[in-house]
Order: structure tokens, then C-alpha cells, then sequence
């Protein structure tokens, strides 16, 4: 009874997921999953964890995915940490870094869970809008703020900017934490972690998730100087000292060394989004440019909840949201061709 609840619960507004169906005959194009699956050298991986050691705690530090992840950088293993998906990472960056007198900036179309952190930390934040081709402006973000958060690509527009343009966010603040989210820029951005080097405030959160196909694993990391990583560290030590199990630190440590992999289906989904947006464009889509693993696309003059519930009726899931600016764009995730081609002839079908 919400009577024993502690006074924040009631003030609480928690993220809604995307529909996870309990049958298997959907076209699930709503949660931005990878539809080829992960590795099999992370499955094998996996697999051969499955012994008797599973009754040892796992290594606390994480110390080989770590590594692993660093060299990839050229970065010291120190300059990085790991957690369950990059939204627990996320979840300590808001509690260590991000909490300040002044408020933090984040775009106002942007990842919902953005807002939810704020409430449940009670950090202030001010909403930075998108211009009129939903695009970051950076000049937008030179206003007084205690921090900064960014996707990039941003979601669920899809967008992305230039990493000149990221740095230029860094440059420009360089007594507040720029934290830049890019769980979606192995599908055409560029990363900011070259940069981590010059700019002792920046943070950049990435997730295994999406491109390495593992969003069943939930591991996620953060790239930054050691004065950053620390501060989640202490926050992690004070809240699960081992987050990432044995299982997910092998099938971790597989799935990103595997990097013939990861080339060969990230150019699999990224081909598949531009022959998508082609097709939903001679329908008469309005379709954003997106460099990730899912369109944002919205119908002239045609209710997005309208169809939403159609494609729905016709065993095809996809994403909409109901803010005010884009409660009739789609949010489509990139699924196989086959799909895709599923996901076309039900829309000619309701468009007539």
C-alpha cells in the first residue's frame, strides 16, 4: 500500500520500455535490438562459463573487459568503467557527476530516461529545445549550467553531430562535466573518445547493447580521465560492489574482441536503414536523417497513434511517444530485410 512508500516514490514518473510480447510471431521493430544476434564467439564464450565457478563471486573491477576496451582507445584501463547496460552507467553519472546548484542541460526531444533520473536524484535540469529540423543547436548550451548530457546520435531522432561540434560543447564548458551518450554511434556517428585525452571533462557512455547484439547481457562503460571514473567508482563501491556476472563478463569480453563480427552486421544494419528510408519516402514519409540503428519517421497529415495501433492490429510493433513535438513520428528499428520489407507492405497496405 503506497501508505509505506517513501515521500520521493509518489513524486516519481518512472521510464516506460518498449512492448517486450510474450509470443514469438511479431515483427518487433520498437526496442532498437540487433536482429542478427551477438557473436558466437560471445555465445561460446558464455557456455563456457556455465561451471562450477558460478559459485564465486566475479571479479569485482572487471579488470580484462576493461582492458579490453581500453586498448581498443589507446587508453589506460583506469580511463574506463563498466557496468549492468550503459543505463546503470548512466544511473551513477547522474548520482556522481551531474548533481549541481545550477541546472543540467540535456536536449528536450531526447532520451526519456534523462528526466527520470533527475527526479529520482533531484537534480535540476533545464531542457534545451531542437531546432525546427530537430537538430542539437550547441549554441543552445551556452547558457550558465551545472552539466551537461547528450546523445549523439541523438534519440529517438536519430541524428547525429560532428565531433568538432562535440568538442566545441566541451571546449566551451570546461568547468562543467559534458557527458556525450552514444549507444547508438557505431551505425554512422563519430565517437568523442579520441577526445578524451585533451578535455578532463568529458565522459563518453557507450553500450554493448545495440551493435554487439547483446542487450539480453546488460553491459555498458563510460570513457573518461581518472578523476571521473573515480567518482563512479566510489559510487558504484557504495551501491553493488559486483555488477557485472561472471556470464556477461566472458560473453563482454568475446563479443568486443570479435571484431570481423561487429564490421560485418553493423554494415548489414546501416545498408538496411538507407534502403528503408528510401522506400518510406516514396510513400510519402517524412524521414529524419539518422545515423542509428532506427528510423524517426512521420506520415503527413496521418495520426502516429493512428498508425501505431494499425501496424499493430497487423502483428508489427514500433515505438511512438507522446510528446508534443513528435507524438506523430514512428520510431522504426532496423530489422532484417525481410522484415523491413514486412514492415513496407503493411504500411502501403494502410496508406492505400
Amino acid at each position: 500500500m503506497s501508505r509505506f512508500w517513501s515521500p520521493i516514490v509518489h513524486s516519481l514518473t518512472p521510464y516506460v520500455a518498449g512492448e517486450q510480447p510474450a509470443t514469438g510471431d511479431l515483427i518487433k521493430l520498437n526496442t532498437n535490438e540487433n536482429p542478427y544476434g551477438p557473436s558466437p564467439l560471445a555465445l561460446a564464450a558464455i557456455s563456457q562459463a556455465v561451471a562450477d565457478t558460478l559459485r564465486l563471486y566475479p571479479d569485482p573491477t572487471a579488470l580484462r573487459l576493461r582492458a579490453a576496451i581500453a586498448e581498443s582507445f589507446g587508453l589506460d584501463r583506469n580511463e574506463v568503467f563498466v557496468g549492468n547496460g550503459s543505463d546503470e552507467v548512466l544511473a551513477h553519472t547522474f548520482q556522481a557527476l551531474l548533481n549541481h546548484e545550477e541546472p543540467l542541460l540535456f536536449p528536450d526531444v531526447t532520451y526519456s530516461f534523462y528526466p527520470t533520473y533527475c527526479r529520482l536524484y533531484g537534480i535540476k535540469f533545464r531542457e534545451v529545445p531542437l531546432d525546427a529540423e530537430m537538430q542539437v543547436r550547441v549554441d543552445g548550451y551556452r547558457q550558465p549550467c551545472g552539466a551537461i548530457i547528450l546523445p549523439n546520435p541523438n534519440a529517438p531522432t536519430g541524428i547525429a553531430k560532428s565531433r568538432a561540434d562535440m568538442e566545441t560543447l566541451v571546449a566551451e564548458h570546461p568547468d562543467q562535466v559534458v557527458v556525450i551518450d552514444e549507444a547508438y554511434v557505431d551505425f554512422g556517428g563519430m565517437s568523442a573518445i579520441p577526445l578524451v585525452r585533451k578535455y578532463p571533462n568529458l565522459l563518453v557512455i557507450q553500450t554493448l547493447s545495440k551493435s554487439r547484439g547483446l542487450a539480453g547481457l546488460r553491459v555498458g562503460f563510460a570513457v573518461g580521465q581518472r578523476p571521473l571514473i573515480e567518482a563512479l567508482e566510489r559510487v558504484k563501491d557504495s551501491f553493488n560492489s559486483y555488477p557485472i556476472d561472471r556470464l556477461a563478463l566472458a560473453g563482454a569480453i568475446a563479443a568486443w574482441e570479435d571484431r570481423d563480427w561487429f564490421e560485418t552486421h553493423r554494415a548489414l544494419i546501416i545498408a538496411s536503414r538507407e534502403r528503408l528510408a528510401v522506400a518510406l519516402k516514396e510513400l510519402g514519409f517524412h524521414v529524419l536523417p539518422s545515423s542509428a540503428n532506427f528510423l524517426f519517421a512521420r506520415y503527413p497529415g496521418k495520426s502516429g497513434e493512428d498508425l501505431a495501433a494499425q501496424l499493430r492490429s497487423r502483428g508489427i510493433l514500433i515505438r511512438r511517444f507522446s510528446g508534443e513535438r513528435i507524438s506523430d513520428f514512428l520510431r522504426i528499428t532496423i530489422g532484417t530485410d525481410a522484415e523491413c520489407d514486412g514492415l513496407v507492405a503493411a504500411l502501403r497496405e494502410i496508406l492505400g
